[in-house]
Protein backbone atom coordinates (compact mmCIF):
# COMPACT_ATOMS: atom_id res chain seq x y z
CA UNK A 1 0.00 0.00 0.00
CA UNK A 2 1.26 3.46 -0.90
CA UNK A 3 1.62 5.99 1.91
CA UNK A 4 -1.07 8.68 2.02
CA UNK A 5 0.01 12.15 3.15
CA UNK A 6 -2.65 14.11 5.01
CA UNK A 7 -2.36 17.88 5.02
CA UNK A 8 -4.77 18.54 7.86
CA UNK A 9 -5.77 20.61 10.86
CA UNK A 10 -8.29 22.75 8.93
CA UNK A 11 -10.07 21.93 11.19
CA UNK A 12 -8.73 18.98 13.18
CA UNK A 13 -12.35 17.85 13.64
CA UNK A 14 -12.58 16.94 9.97
CA UNK A 15 -8.99 15.67 9.83
CA UNK A 16 -9.87 13.14 12.53
CA UNK A 17 -12.72 12.00 10.28
CA UNK A 18 -10.30 11.59 7.39
CA UNK A 19 -8.06 9.39 9.55
CA UNK A 20 -11.01 7.27 10.69
CA UNK A 21 -12.34 6.81 7.17
CA UNK A 22 -8.96 5.94 5.63
CA UNK A 23 -8.38 3.21 8.18
CA UNK A 24 -11.95 1.93 8.05
CA UNK A 25 -11.96 1.76 4.24
CA UNK A 26 -8.57 0.03 4.15
CA UNK A 27 -9.75 -2.61 6.62
CA UNK A 28 -12.94 -3.14 4.59
CA UNK A 29 -10.92 -3.76 1.44
CA UNK A 30 -8.05 -5.82 2.88
CA UNK A 31 -9.68 -7.38 5.94
CA UNK A 32 -8.16 -8.52 9.19
CA UNK A 33 -6.02 -6.02 11.07
CA UNK A 34 -5.07 -3.98 8.02
CA UNK A 35 -5.01 -0.20 8.40
CA UNK A 36 -3.99 2.72 6.24
CA UNK A 37 -0.35 3.70 5.75
CA UNK A 38 -0.38 7.45 6.22
CA UNK A 39 1.50 10.44 7.56
CA UNK A 40 -0.13 13.60 8.90
CA UNK A 41 0.95 17.23 9.01
CA UNK A 42 -1.55 19.23 11.06
CA UNK A 43 -1.33 23.02 10.82
CA UNK A 44 -2.59 25.63 13.29
CA UNK A 45 -6.01 26.47 11.87
CA UNK A 46 -6.19 29.83 13.67
CA UNK A 47 -3.26 31.03 11.57
CA UNK A 48 -4.81 29.79 8.33
CA UNK A 49 -8.25 31.18 9.16
CA UNK A 50 -6.78 34.62 9.84
CA UNK A 51 -5.09 34.61 6.43
CA UNK A 52 -8.36 33.53 4.80
CA UNK A 53 -10.26 36.40 6.40
CA UNK A 54 -7.56 38.89 5.41
CA UNK A 55 -7.50 37.59 1.83
CA UNK A 56 -3.82 36.61 2.10
CA UNK A 57 -4.25 33.39 0.16
CA UNK A 58 -0.77 33.27 -1.31
CA UNK A 59 0.78 33.39 2.16
CA UNK A 60 -1.56 30.64 3.33
CA UNK A 61 -0.55 28.65 0.27
CA UNK A 62 3.11 29.05 1.18
CA UNK A 63 2.45 27.56 4.60
CA UNK A 64 0.63 24.59 3.10
CA UNK A 65 3.25 24.13 0.40
CA UNK A 66 5.97 23.81 3.05
CA UNK A 67 3.81 21.32 4.92
CA UNK A 68 3.34 19.35 1.70
CA UNK A 69 7.11 19.21 1.22
CA UNK A 70 7.45 17.85 4.75
CA UNK A 71 4.91 15.12 3.99
CA UNK A 72 6.77 14.14 0.84
CA UNK A 73 10.03 14.01 2.79
CA UNK A 74 8.29 11.81 5.37
CA UNK A 75 7.51 9.25 2.66
CA UNK A 76 4.08 10.24 1.34
CA UNK A 77 3.36 8.81 -2.13
CA UNK A 78 0.24 10.93 -2.64
CA UNK A 79 -1.30 13.91 -0.87
CA UNK A 80 -4.73 14.85 0.39
CA UNK A 81 -5.46 18.48 1.21
CA UNK A 82 -8.03 17.77 3.93
CA UNK A 83 -10.17 20.86 3.39
CA UNK A 84 -12.37 22.08 0.56
CA UNK A 85 -11.76 25.79 1.11
CA UNK A 86 -7.98 25.60 0.92
CA UNK A 87 -8.20 23.96 -2.48
CA UNK A 88 -8.11 27.60 -3.55
CA UNK A 89 -4.32 27.16 -3.27
CA UNK A 90 -4.22 23.55 -4.51
CA UNK A 91 -2.11 24.43 -7.55
CA UNK A 92 0.41 26.24 -5.33
CA UNK A 93 0.64 23.22 -3.03
CA UNK A 94 0.87 20.73 -5.89
CA UNK A 95 3.66 22.68 -7.55
CA UNK A 96 5.79 22.35 -4.41
CA UNK A 97 5.98 18.55 -4.54
CA UNK A 98 6.61 15.75 -7.01
CA UNK A 99 3.93 13.35 -5.72
CA UNK A 100 0.31 13.65 -6.90
CA UNK A 101 -2.27 15.74 -5.05
CA UNK A 102 -5.74 14.21 -5.31
CA UNK A 103 -8.06 17.17 -5.88
CA UNK A 104 -11.25 17.07 -3.82
CA UNK A 105 -13.42 18.66 -6.49
CA UNK A 106 -12.32 16.10 -9.08
CA UNK A 107 -13.18 13.13 -6.88
CA UNK A 108 -16.52 14.74 -6.01
CA UNK A 109 -17.40 15.52 -9.62
CA UNK A 110 -16.59 11.94 -10.63
CA UNK A 111 -19.01 10.64 -7.99
CA UNK A 112 -21.77 12.99 -9.14
CA UNK A 113 -21.33 11.96 -12.77
CA UNK A 114 -21.24 8.27 -11.80
CA UNK A 115 -24.53 8.86 -9.99
CA UNK A 116 -26.03 10.08 -13.26
CA UNK A 117 -26.66 13.61 -11.98
CA UNK A 118 -25.79 16.95 -13.53
CA UNK A 119 -27.30 19.76 -11.42
CA UNK A 120 -26.14 19.90 -7.81
CA UNK A 121 -26.40 22.29 -4.89
CA UNK A 122 -23.15 23.24 -3.17
CA UNK A 123 -22.78 23.87 0.56
CA UNK A 124 -19.49 25.06 2.04
CA UNK A 125 -17.75 28.08 3.43
CA UNK A 126 -18.55 31.43 1.85
CA UNK A 127 -15.20 31.21 0.04
CA UNK A 128 -16.14 27.86 -1.50
CA UNK A 129 -19.70 28.83 -2.41
CA UNK A 130 -18.97 32.30 -3.76
CA UNK A 131 -15.57 32.03 -5.45
CA UNK A 132 -14.77 30.18 -8.67
CA UNK A 133 -11.86 27.95 -7.59
CA UNK A 134 -14.18 25.11 -6.49
CA UNK A 135 -17.44 25.78 -8.34
CA UNK A 136 -15.52 26.32 -11.55
CA UNK A 137 -13.67 23.03 -11.13
CA UNK A 138 -16.97 21.20 -10.73
CA UNK A 139 -18.41 23.01 -13.74
CA UNK A 140 -15.39 22.00 -15.81
CA UNK A 141 -16.59 18.43 -15.31
CA UNK A 142 -19.91 19.34 -16.94
CA UNK A 143 -21.91 19.99 -13.78
CA UNK A 144 -24.43 22.76 -13.18
CA UNK A 145 -23.76 24.13 -9.69
CA UNK A 146 -26.31 25.99 -7.58
CA UNK A 147 -25.51 27.81 -4.33
CA UNK A 148 -27.81 29.11 -1.58
CA UNK A 149 -29.03 32.70 -1.50
CA UNK A 150 -27.12 35.27 0.56
CA UNK A 151 -28.97 34.44 3.78
CA UNK A 152 -28.43 30.72 3.28
CA UNK A 153 -24.75 31.18 2.54
CA UNK A 154 -24.38 33.28 5.69
CA UNK A 155 -26.03 30.59 7.82
CA UNK A 156 -23.90 27.78 6.42
CA UNK A 157 -20.65 29.73 6.77
CA UNK A 158 -21.41 30.77 10.36
CA UNK A 159 -22.29 27.26 11.50
CA UNK A 160 -19.13 25.84 9.96
CA UNK A 161 -16.74 28.26 11.69
CA UNK A 162 -18.59 28.92 14.94
CA UNK A 163 -19.86 25.40 15.60
CA UNK A 164 -18.65 22.50 13.46
CA UNK A 165 -14.97 23.49 13.49
CA UNK A 166 -15.26 23.46 17.28
CA UNK A 167 -16.94 20.07 17.37
CA UNK A 168 -20.36 21.54 18.22
CA UNK A 169 -23.29 19.76 16.56
CA UNK A 170 -26.68 21.39 17.24
CA UNK A 171 -30.09 20.14 16.16
CA UNK A 172 -31.17 23.73 15.53
CA UNK A 173 -28.34 24.16 13.03
CA UNK A 174 -29.21 20.86 11.37
CA UNK A 175 -32.74 22.14 10.77
CA UNK A 176 -31.32 25.37 9.33
CA UNK A 177 -29.14 23.38 6.93
CA UNK A 178 -32.12 21.25 5.95
CA UNK A 179 -34.05 24.39 5.08
CA UNK A 180 -31.18 25.56 2.88
CA UNK A 181 -31.02 22.13 1.22
CA UNK A 182 -34.76 22.18 0.55
CA UNK A 183 -34.49 25.60 -1.10
CA UNK A 184 -31.74 24.26 -3.39
CA UNK A 185 -33.87 21.24 -4.27
CA UNK A 186 -36.80 23.54 -5.05
CA UNK A 187 -34.45 25.44 -7.39
CA UNK A 188 -33.67 22.23 -9.28
CA UNK A 189 -30.76 20.60 -7.45
CA UNK A 190 -30.72 16.84 -8.07
CA UNK A 191 -28.13 16.26 -5.37
CA UNK A 192 -26.22 18.17 -2.70
CA UNK A 193 -22.44 18.44 -2.48
CA UNK A 194 -21.31 18.75 1.13
CA UNK A 195 -18.43 20.96 0.08
CA UNK A 196 -16.91 21.45 3.51
CA UNK A 197 -15.32 18.56 5.34
CA UNK A 198 -17.03 19.44 8.64
CA UNK A 199 -20.59 19.39 7.26
CA UNK A 200 -20.61 15.58 7.38
CA UNK A 201 -20.57 15.89 11.16
CA UNK A 202 -24.01 17.52 10.92
CA UNK A 203 -25.78 16.29 7.80
CA UNK A 204 -26.39 12.63 6.94
CA UNK A 205 -28.36 11.06 4.05
CA UNK A 206 -31.58 10.94 6.07
CA UNK A 207 -31.49 14.74 6.37
CA UNK A 208 -31.86 15.36 2.63
CA UNK A 209 -34.60 14.56 0.10
CA UNK A 210 -31.96 14.10 -2.63
CA UNK A 211 -28.62 12.24 -2.74
CA UNK A 212 -25.73 13.72 -0.78
CA UNK A 213 -22.13 13.77 -1.94
CA UNK A 214 -19.98 13.80 1.22
CA UNK A 215 -16.66 15.12 0.00
CA UNK A 216 -14.58 13.83 2.92
CA UNK A 217 -15.70 10.24 2.39
CA UNK A 218 -15.37 10.50 -1.39
CA UNK A 219 -11.86 11.91 -1.03
CA UNK A 220 -10.87 9.15 1.38
CA UNK A 221 -12.30 6.47 -0.91
CA UNK A 222 -10.35 7.82 -3.87
CA UNK A 223 -7.16 7.94 -1.80
CA UNK A 224 -7.47 4.32 -0.66
CA UNK A 225 -8.19 3.21 -4.22
CA UNK A 226 -5.12 5.09 -5.43
CA UNK A 227 -2.95 3.77 -2.59
CA UNK A 228 -3.93 0.16 -3.24
CA UNK A 229 -3.63 0.32 -7.04
CA UNK A 230 -0.79 -1.73 -8.45
CA UNK A 231 1.84 0.16 -10.39
CA UNK A 232 1.41 -0.23 -14.18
Amino acid sequence: MKTIGLLGGMSWESTAEYYRLLNQLTRERLGGLHSSKCVLYSVDFAEIERLQTEGRWEQAGEILAEAAKALESAGADLLLLCTNTMHKVADQVSAAVTVPLLHLADTTAAAVRTGGLRRVGLLGTAFTMEQDFYRGRLENHGLDVLVPDAAGRGTVHRVIYEELCLGIVREESRKSFQAVINHLVDAGAEGIVLGCTEIELLIQPEHSPVPLFPTTRLHAEAAVTHALAEAP
